[in-house]
């Protein structure tokens, strides 16, 4: 808890949750535009150097982006095995052939897939749900009833941990969590999804008993400004995805995915 505190107090926390969503989008956006490792390469690099003035705890950063860190390669391992065959084949077994097409897609994909994950995932870190539900209202003018719904509902998701371990502690005190681990498992997750539905009801009507669902335009308790940080934090992730481009198309590696 001292760790996110400290997280969400740097100099990303004072950004507008709404620029830091937009950033990464812009990013993401550009690099499926296209399928080729150099604009890919230059937008995790111009990331990583830009993470550099993040200044957000390493353990924390390690911590976070270990599933993207594991995903890209597992993604290009897999795109290596079966992705699109070209050029000379190396090896072939089956429905497995690696070759020189599968080798350059492979390197894309999970380079892909590092520039789009790590920028998503570091800017998400900073960001308070309270503080991104009152820029999508307040900002993006979104419906305040689709908002708080959501707001509710992410509130809810901490709480699942603590019912699985209250739910294999109840199991294991009846002594019906001794074997059959899988079993075990559809059951408990079974029984996690029921209480899910009964709590999501309960907060509904407690939401509704509380006006939240009224169609009056209401006030909110902390107004949330697009400053002109807010601003540069977009023109950076434009710049990062407009620089991807650039160097692509200069050294004639862009490959757009729609073709005429």
């Amino acid at each position: 808890m001292t760790v996110l505190a400290a997280v969400r107090t740097g100099p990303l926390a004072r950004i507008n949750p709404v620029a830091k969503l937009g950033a990464s989008l812009i990013i993401a956006a550009v690099l499926l535009l296209s399928i080729d490792w150099v604009s890919a390469l230059v937008a995790l690099v111009a990331e990583l150097v830009l993470l550099c003035f993040a200044r957000l705890p390493l353990r924390t950063l390690w911590l976070r982006t270990l599933p993207v860190l594991i995903a890209a390669p597992l993604t290009g391992l897999t795109t290596l095995l079966y992705g699109r065959t070209s050029g000379t084949v190396y090896w072939h077994w089956l429905f497995v052939e690696i070759s020189d097409g599968s080798i350059a897609l492979a390197i894309a994909t999970a380079l892909r897939v590092l520039a789009i994950g790590l920028p998503a995932v570091l800017l998400f870190l900073t960001i308070d749900p309270t503080d991104l539900a009152d820029g999508l209202a307040q900002v993006l003018h979104l419906p305040a009833r689709f908002v708080l719904g959501g707001l509710a509902g992410l509130r809810l998701v901490g709480l699942f941990i603590d019912d699985w371990r209250a739910l294999s502690l109840a199991r294991r005190a009846r002594g019906v969590a001794d074997r059959g681990r899988i079993r075990r498992l559809l059951g408990q997750a079974f029984a996690l999804f029921v209480l899910s539905i009964r709590r999501g009801s309960k907060l509904a009507t407690a939401m509704e008993a509380r006006g939240f669902g009224t169609e009056h335009r209401r006030t909110w308790a902390r107004p949330s400004a697009f400053a002109g940080r807010d601003w540069v934090v977009l023109a950076l992730g434009a710049a990062v995805g407009v620089l991807a481009v650039a160097v692509s198309l200069y050294t004639g590696d862009w490959n757009f995915v729609v073709r005429s």
